[in-house]
């Protein structure tokens, strides 16, 4: 099985959808230019993160899908022939709107559909005010390079998210993510807050047997200091490659997809799940 090449594009998005559009399509081409086979943007690139208060005129940033973003990124696919997944603020219906990642296969269709499942509302992160959850499920997108399950930023800290995207099939688990720092806590909070952060991931890789990458966006917006750090992990959990905590940056990262295979035959997980006595999951809590 041949090596894929991923690239993850860290941003930090300008005021304007129309530059911060302009800027990752360029990324996907400089990535293609550089090898890649897969190319994933971050959270909502198209503009600065626009849920840190609850503001109705931010609705104007959505757009339905098939949409002007949607088929520039699907030209860009085409043309450059790799895989984009990449992270909208759909407009689905008057006043229904979704936090929605496609993912492009390099003929430019469209070869998966995601729409956030869990969102959050938290300090500075007032989603559910924009996002209704998704109603899709969670899917693996089968495409040229590799099958590919996209989840987004809040589903990362959920390992049934992870879990049923991987037993869907997916080999890489892809989060387009915004998360940062919103308070002024000090070096330590800030460590163990993004340490938290990434070994979460680590654990879906390492459970599922996947590769696992976050692609983050980076620098201060508003009250938040998105702390960038984009990653890959393999499916022994190991971390292949991390970006800045800074600065933009295109990092790009060769995954073995034959290791889902080795990794799997010596720890089995999935083959000595106990899926008879799990049925309590569907419960909030046991009493």
């Amino acid at each position: 099985m041949d090596p894929l090449r991923l690239a993850l594009v860290q941003m930090r998005p300008a005021a304007s959808p129309a530059e911060n559009l302009e800027t990752a399509l360029g990324q996907i081409g400089a990535a293609a230019q550089r090898g890649a086979q897969l190319v994933c943007l971050p959270e909502l690139f198209l503009a600065p993160y626009p849920c840190q208060d609850e503001d109705p005129a931010r609705f104007d940033l959505a757009e339905p899908i098939p949409g002007p973003s949607s088929e520039a990124l699907a030209k860009a696919a085409a043309r450059h022939e790799v895989v984009v997944v990449a992270s909208l603020f759909e407009r689905r219906a008057a006043g229904l709107h979704h936090n929605t990642a496609l993912t492009f296969d390099t003929e430019g269709r469209v070869a998966g559909t995601y729409r956030k499942m869990h969102i959050p509302d938290d300090p500075l992160y007032y989603e559910k005010f924009y996002f209704t959850p998704g109603d899709l499920g969670f899917r693996s997108a089968e495409t040229r390079f590799a099958r590919v399950g996209a989840l987004v930023c809040w589903d990362q800290w959920f390992p049934e998210a992870a879990r049923l995207t991987a037993t869907a099939g997916a080999q890489v688990l892809v989060y387009p993510t915004a998360i940062g720092w919103q308070f002024d806590e000090g070096d330590e909070v800030d460590r163990a807050q993004h340490d938290a952060w990434e070994t979460i991931q680590r654990s879906h890789a390492i459970a599922n047997g996947v590769f696992v990458a976050a692609v983050n966006r980076v620098g201060p917006e508003g009250g938040i200091r998105f702390w960038g750090q984009s990653f890959v992990a393999d499916p022994f959990g190991r971390v292949l490659a991390r970006a800045s905590d800074r600065e933009p940056e295109l990092l790009l990262v060769d995954c073995d997809l034959a290791a889902i295979e080795e990794t799997r035959r010596h720890w089995p997980f999935l083959r000595d799940r106990r899926i008879d006595a799990y049925a309590d999951l569907t419960r909030r809590l046991r009493d």
